[in-house]
């Protein structure tokens, strides 16, 4: 049971409120009482932590007027009622009105405790969800770019460099890197952030669906066009328009979007009348643009007007030591959106994530996270135990075990490499320049 939960019995029989205060006490749980419901309410706030016991019947306000209240105050405080076997009917409207639950006199202590118990139990979870809640509010726009790697550094810094400037962007980075987490705080960092910020996936979608998708269209302009349509690009206007997957759009699309980068106008499938927008435009790609140029599978022109500015987001193997913080907020994210107590990662959970390449990069790790959180198993776990939980803490904290067992790893491939950091970085799957910076931050020698 959360310590610091209490509970507040509202009884005017003081045989009565003795009795209550001492089968919470003996059962380990904090608990006082008063009277009446007047000398009751200046006692309850937002964010009490711990549940009310009070009787139906009490001198000046009655059990009922305290439920009504408390619902007011915060509708999670556990109220529980006291009823005379005369009162059932009163019990019943309590618990429309909010009541967590009743019990009729007489009852046995032990009845008391359960339900007490019970009723603390899910405040403990309110509040916690509560404040995890409040934790998540606080990391907003570039604080949402997780990591505390020189390559997510340098990122936050660029983003906010860039937001504000009038300059399309190109972001670079495989499946899973957080392209899109990058192109929403770009433009919630800039003058555009109070107008739309419209996303699209270039993937998978036929040339005339595109276009229509990208650019609308007027009644009539094909087959199963009844009414007009506003494209993507005219509802960005002011905003920002993220186009995902830019390799994979058609030429001809490339044509046209080449056109409305330079002119900054459109036209609707099916009309002739130009439409200035002003739209900024983010896209997204995880293929080598210019590779796939000089294969003639991309327009170089497009590659160009894009390359004005390119973020490179690095796959999440080359930035290991951002594993505990990404965790961390993976955890607060699935906690607070299953109502879940925050888990425990235990030392061999903490080394298989260590040890995983993360081909699905980040959100392959959001997705372990959750079910982490929601206590079920996953293919990266090793399948014996309670997959990553554990009921204590560590004797290392997250982080230092993290960079404990980074040092160790690293240590080893240079061994087994003869001091060589070009097969060292190979080995562990990063840059040679990312591996030089590790070997110099653990204290490392090749030799």
């Amino acid at each position: 049971m959360h310590t610091e939960l209490s509970v507040l019995i509202v009884e005017d029989d003081l045989a009565m409120q003795l009795g209550c205060v001492q089968a919470l006490q003996l059962a380990g749980l904090r608990a006082r009482a008063v009277g009446t419901v007047e000398a009751a309410l200046p006692l309850i706030a937002p964010g009490f932590a711990g549940a009310v016991v009070t009787d139906m019947r009490l001198p000046g306000q009655d059990g009922l007027a305290l439920v009504r209240y408390v619902q007011q105050v915060d509708a999670n405080i556990p109220v529980i009622m006291i009823t005379g076997h005369g009162d059932v009917t009163l019990a019943v409207e309590a618990m429309r009105s909010g009541a967590y639950d009743f019990m009729t006199k007489p009852f046995a202590p032990d009845i008391l405790v359960e339900v007490v118990r019970r009723a603390l139990e899910k405040r403990a979870l309110t509040l916690e969800v509560s404040a995890l809640r409040a934790t998540l509010s606080r990391r907003e726009g570039v604080a949402k770019l997780v990591g505390q790697s020189p390559q997510m550094e340098k990122i936050r810094r660029l983003v906010v460099d860039i937001a504000d400037s009038p300059v399309d962007i190109l972001v670079h980075g495989e499946t899973g890197t957080g392209k899109e987490l990058v192109a929403q705080a770009l433009h919630d960092l800039s003058s555009r952030r109070h107008a739309p910020f419209v996303a699209l996936n270039c993937g998978g979608m036929p040339d005339n669906l595109l276009d229509s998708e990208l650019f609308g269209h007027e009644p009539g302009a094909f087959t199963g066009a009844q009414k007009r349509r506003i494209g993507k690009i005219e509802h960005a206007n002011g905003g920002t328009l993220f186009l995902d997957e830019l390799e994979s759009m058609p030429m001809g699309m490339q044509i046209k979007l080449l056109r409305v980068l330079q002119e900054r106008q459109i036209e609707r499938v099916g009309s002739n009348q130009p439409i200035a927008v002003d739209v900024r435009i983010v896209a997204a790609t995880k293929d080598d643009l210019l590779e796939r140029a000089r294969r003639g599978n991309f327009r170089a022109d497009l590659y160009y007007r894009l390359n004005v500015v390119t973020l490179h987001l690095p796959a999440l193997r080359e930035r290991r030591e951002d594993v505990p913080l990404l965790l961390e907020h993976f955890l607060l994210l699935a906690a607070s959106r299953f109502s879940r107590p925050l888990p425990h990662i235990c030392d061999q959970t903490l080394r298989e994530l260590m040890a995983h390449d993360w081909p699905g990069n980040v959100r392959e790790l959001r997705n372990a996270a959750d079910c982490l959180a929601l206590g079920v198993h996953n293919d990266i776990f090793a399948p014996a135990g309670e997959p990553g939980v554990d009921g204590g803490h560590t004797s290392l904290s997250l982080a230092e075990s993290v960079e404990s067992y980074e040092r160790n790893l690293i240590a080893a491939e240079l061994r087994r490499h003869d001091g060589s950091v070009s097969r060292s970085a190979r080995a562990l799957r990063i840059a040679r320049a990312t591996l030089n910076d590790k070997i110099r931050k653990y204290g490392l020698s090749a030799a």
